[in-house]
């Protein structure tokens, strides 16, 4: 049991904690972003060059130079205050990975001619930011590692409260148009959900704190703090062991589990609840 219960943690409810999973998955599926994406650049961001014309007789984008491309970067980000906090820190903790997608995002703007929302800018520099260093997550200082597992649950929160359905499909790592949608009006929770991520990065790299897995009786202490707030058997096995009942519970309702589930994890011994966490991290860093 404890191990099929260990892989559940692998493959299942904790997936999406980690650095926010929904912004990667907003940063993989470019074609289902927000209505402010892919938006052709106009004549006085190009250049001076005239649009081409096709055989069609119809203008084509004019060519964008890098320098060009980067002050567009810049300004757009800049016009969101929540996510440019996210850059600036990115700049300040980690330069050579800031620098690396800027010219990255540059690049593409150069190649295709069409700029990409802010919501896909920051997805895209977290997921990048994942791939090189997440697994520092898993060995930051207590307060840094905690606040990614909180701010998920504030995440979680608000998607249940509008629309159940979508809590449940974030709980469990999927993600779709809706979330996007959901993002591009959450900026300021969305940006935290990027913050806390890069800060837990950065406190991993300065402190390089080693954890060891959960244990057995770590998973039997989380069972006996979720039956003491109130869940029952279904609900339990549910999240711990991805056991869904036939006919299965209704989304409301296991949404409102998730929610209990996260609340509870933040109640148990530390020891305990940071192998949790750190595993967690370490798992999605390494997916």
């Amino acid at each position: 049991m404890f191990l099929e219960r260990l892989l559940f943690l692998i493959t299942g409810v904790f997936v999406f904690l980690c650095l926010g999973f929904a912004l990667m998955m907003m940063a993989s599926n470019p074609a289902k972003r927000t209505n402010e994406s892919a938006a052709v650049l106009p004549a006085e961001v190009a250049g001076t060059q005239k649009p081409a014309i096709d055989q069609s007789g119809a203008a084509q984008p004019a060519p964008i130079d890098m320098h060009a491309a980067r002050q567009r970067l810049d300004r757009l980000i800049a016009a969101a205050p929540d996510y440019d906090r996210f850059f600036k820190r990115l700049q300040e903790a980690f330069p050579a990975d800031y620098a690396a997608a800027l010219d990255a995002f540059a690049a593409r703007l150069v190649d295709s001619k069409r700029e990409e929302s802010v919501d896909f800018y920051v997805s895209e520099a977290v997921r990048l930011l994942r791939q090189s260093r997440g697994v520092l997550a898993a060995k930051a200082e207590p307060g840094p590692l905690s606040k990614v597992f909180d701010v998920q649950l504030k995440i979680l929160r608000a998607i249940g409260e509008e629309d159940p359905h979508l809590c449940l499909a974030f709980l469990y790592g999927a993600t779709d148009q809706d979330f996007t949608r959901f993002a591009a009006t959450r900026r300021p929770l969305v940006a935290d959900m990027a913050l806390t991520g890069l800060e837990a990065i950065a406190s991993g790299q300065a402190k390089k704190i080693e954890r060891t897995g959960p244990t057995e009786t770590d998973f039997k202490a989380l069972e006996t703090a979720l039956v003491a707030k109130g869940l029952g058997k279904l609900e339990i096995d549910a999240l711990l062991d991805g056991k869904m009942p036939d006919p299965p519970l209704d989304d409301a309702r296991m949404c409102a589990a998730g929610q209990t589930y996260l609340e509870t994890l933040h109640t148990l011994p530390e020891a305990v609840r940071l192998r949790i966490y750190g595993l967690a991290m370490e798992l999605m860093a390494r997916s």
